[in-house]
């Protein structure tokens, strides 16, 4: 037997005001595209914009629906929007914040599994990573270098040839 280790590393500021000017543009507007979520269950508010290496900028809200699971993740709305309008062309950062109506928004949270999955994808089929930068709408932020490093042994388009 052998016991194999994963483990990444990222960044961790202790405010918006720590970071880059361009990366606290991002967050920043990652906190305003909150306000589009259709989040009426789960009164859970998710923004998301992201920087295309042409240059445009790209923005997503989650999208609930009544009939679960319908609804869409704000990183699989914003990777949808980009590859519709802007196809081949690869996301350098995505900043991802939201606002929970319900408590806490001071703390910053990771993409779900399904998301995770679809970010992996997204780089691989563009081949460069996604830097992310998650924040609530305070509090500390994380800033990951690869999307890909939040999903150890993935399943990929490699499996399936």
């Amino acid at each position: 037997m052998n016991k194999q280790q994963y483990s990444f590393e990222y960044e961790v500021y202790d405010s918006v005001d720590e970071l880059s000017e361009e990366d606290a543009w991002l967050l920043n507007e990652a906190r305003e595209v909150t306000q589009n979520a259709y989040a009426p269950y789960s009164r859970f508010e998710v923004g998301a914009v992201a920087k295309l290496s042409n240059g445009e900028i790209v923005a997503g809200s989650n999208q609930e629906n009544a009939s679960f699971p319908a609804g869409l993740c704000a990183e699989r709305v914003l990777l949808s929007s980009a590859a519709s309008l802007y196809p081949k062309i690869p996301v350098e950062t995505i900043a991802i914040s939201y606002n929970n109506i319900n408590g806490d928004s001071g703390h910053p949270i990771s993409p779900c599994g399904i998301c995770r999955q679809s970010l992996m994808e997204y780089e691989e089929r563009v081949k460069q990573p996604i830097r992310l930068i998650l924040g609530g709408m305070e509090g500390k932020v994380y800033v990951i270098a690869s999307a890909g490093a939040l999903l150890p042994l993935s399943f990929s388009s490699g499996d399936l040839k």
